[in-house]
């Protein structure tokens, strides 16, 4: 039997010893910030607000200043919805990733997992929400019984972290301060789940939500909240008031380290500190160290304009490594810093041909490997890198990066040497030798060879990149037209067939390990462009998409199948390598450059955001494995 331990706490790690808890007691260590609130008794001392066993940040150890409480972080969004980056920065998970990408203890004081199928999760005493509720083990059974298996607020029946095998687990509520999740066979995307940037849900402020559930609220009542929030079904009023992913409604109980102040919509909303924050450092001083952060809307296409001219104090998302030069230069006329860290992406720019296209011609031609293969040789990856990263990332196939412990060389060499006679010899054998006046390649039914790439217009890179491939395709015999459109269209032009093949990023998660899903290998999701109704079937459990019917793709599924059944690392570690090389060699995706910068801008007087970092949506959470609750002000 395989046992994995994460504790924190009484148990087996730090604890928040006697003298510490009588430090915090005698010495006044209170956030300026909440003054007025402890004047008015609208909240207790920080003694009293803290859990037992708080989690204790050891700063020197981590390679960070302790810090001082105050100041405000101002940030630019590009739409009110991005209030949900709050969420994600604040990286306040029951279990997170830290900067080695291994899964702790963060909410919960500790766990157990037996086999990956049997997992214990132990509260820590006395901690509480934002309002400063209890939060319990009543909070788990209130989602599990009155959102999880409610038929109406869950009608497919739960997410498929819950459901691998087609089941929900046992859950039990062992103690006012003990859960349990119990599956019959591992599920290995449970915890993974749990840490990611939109985690899954698995609990919520039941005291605060039972109003808007018909179980517990009289139809009277229900009826004017549904009237006074806009909404028909006591389903979306429920949906709407819970949602936590993104934090719009400011009533909202929550464990982030800041809790929004403001209701949409707004042209700017304010997040304030959580009094009641799990996480302190190691002198007792109660996380977060900034006051306040406030996200002011804007377009994203001026994002890079308006952080260049000084009005945010912490930028990277709605920048690009384009904006690299400009940004720089505000250095000179702001107290700004701008460093660059790496990308995770397997890929910053990939070519993606739909396997799924309608056209019958070209569906058959993407799904010939060699036609893939000879795509990837006709590209010349150095010219690219040199002219639209001058030179800083690296010509890759779309595959984890060397900072991932799966990295092989092997990978990332796949079909990328530029080689546009071994190209043409492929494309030859494939049958396609007749060509037209302008030499361009004919197809079987006597068409020419035009390869139109579509593009969500989000980038300029996008675009540059697609000037220098269609020189290199030109050169055996291919023509390359272009594409843009709004990503909700572009989106459903592919689920349709009607996109050829697109640009966009590599898969996800480049630094992966091989406890993480290898779902981004498989068709799994509809938002994969190189097989979005193969993705599609794989999401809706058969219900609509088409089944993948090329051997290789099967192989994928099944490979991901055999990784889910299995808790032994050994095991998995195996299967990461298979699906790696299975995907690499047959092209699935035309990955370009990888390993490239994202320039984060931040206040010159901010401490404790590193130089270098690893930037990425999963599992990094952007900012969010740094903790930004550490960050704090020189000159609060």
């Amino acid at each position: 039997m395989v046992t994995r331990r994460g504790f924190i706490g009484g148990l087996v790690g730090a604890t928040i010893a006697p003298s510490l808890a009588k430090a915090v007691g005698d010495r006044d260590i209170e956030p300026e910030f909440l003054r007025d609130w402890l004047r008015a008794g609208r909240i207790p001392p920080m003694v009293e607000r803290l859990p037992t066993h708080p989690r204790i940040i050891n700063m020197k150890k981590a390679g960070l200043q302790p810090g001082v409480y105050g100041g405000t972080v101002r940030t630019i969004i590009g739409s009110a919805k991005d209030i949900r980056y709050m969420t994600v920065y604040g990286y306040s998970r029951l279990v997170g990733y830290d900067e080695k990408l291994q899964i702790q203890p963060d909410i919960l004081m500790g766990f157990t997992s037996e086999n990956d199928a049997v997992f214990t999760f132990y509260l820590r005493e006395g901690h509480r929400w934002s309002d400063g509720s209890p939060f319990t083990a009543d909070d788990f059974r209130y989602w599990w019984e009155d959102v999880i298996l409610n038929k109406e607020l869950t009608p497919g029946g739960g997410a498929l972290e819950l459901r691998p095998h087609g089941n929900l687990p046992r859950f039990e509520m062992l103690d006012p301060l003990t859960v349990r999740y119990t599956w019959e066979r591992p599920n290995p995307n449970f915890m993974p789940a749990l840490a990611g940037p939109l985690p899954l849900v698995i609990y919520g402020p039941g005291h605060y939500l039972k109003q808007f559930h018909k179980k517990y609220q009289d139809d009277f009542r229900l009826s004017a909240l549904m009237k006074e929030n806009r909404v028909k079904k006591w389903v979306d009023l429920h949906i709407k008031m819970s949602r936590a992913s993104r934090p719009e409604n400011p009533s909202l109980p929550s464990l982030d380290p800041w809790v929004n102040t403001t209701a949409p919509p707004a042209e700017q909303f304010v997040f304030v500190r959580n009094p009641y924050f799990h996480r302190i450092d190691e002198n007792g001083v109660q996380l977060p160290y900034i006051d306040r952060f406030i996200m002011n809307v804007s377009s994203s296409s001026i994002i890079a304009a308006k952080a260049g001219a000084g009005e945010s104090d912490l930028q990277a998302t709605g920048v690009d490594f384009t904006d690299y030069t400009y940004l720089k230069d505000a250095e000179k006329r702001f107290p700004v810093k701008v460093n660059l860290w790496k990308q995770i992406r397997g890929s910053r720019v990939a070519l993606l041909p739909n396997l799924n296209c309608a056209d019958d011609v070209w569906r058959k031609l993407f799904r010939e490997t060699r036609f893939r293969r000879a795509l990837s040789l006709a590209v010349n990856r150095h010219e690219i890198n040199m002219v639209a990263f001058y030179g800083l990332g690296k010509p890759s196939a779309d595959t984890v990066l060397p900072d991932s412990p799966l990295f092989k060389q092997e990978y990332a060499d796949a079909y990328i040497a530029y080689d546009p006679d071994e190209a043409n010899r492929l494309l030859d054998e494939l049958g396609l030798t007749e060509r037209d006046s302008e030499d361009i390649r004919l197809l079987p039914d006597g068409r020419r060879a035009e390869i139109t790439v579509e593009t969500a217009g989000e980038s300029n890179l996008d675009t540059d990149v697609l000037e220098l491939v269609r020189d290199h395709w030109r050169q055996v015999g291919l023509a390359l037209y272009t594409r843009t459109s709004q990503r909700d269209i572009f989106q459903n032009r592919a689920m349709s067939g009607r996109i050829m093949m697109s640009i966009w990023f590599g898969i996800d998660n480049g630094v992966a390990t091989a406890d993480m899903s290898p779902s981004q290998l498989a068709p799994t999701m509809d938002d994969q462009l190189q097989w979005p109704l193969w993705g599609m079937y794989h999401l809706s459990a058969g219900q609509s998409g088409t089944a993948p019917d090329l051997p290789e793709a099967e192989q994928l599924v099944a490979l991901l199948s055999h990784w889910g059944a299995t808790s032994r690392f050994e095991e998995r570690q195996a299967i990461w390598h298979q699906m790696l090389s299975l995907y690499t060699q047959q092209v699935f995706s035309i990955g370009l450059i990888n390993s490239t910068l994202q320039p984060v801008l931040k206040s010159a007087k901010l401490q404790n955001v590193p130089e270098q970092g690893l930037y990425g949506f999963d599992p990094t959470s952007y900012l969010g494995i740094y903790m930004p609750d550490t960050f704090w002000f020189k000159e609060a």
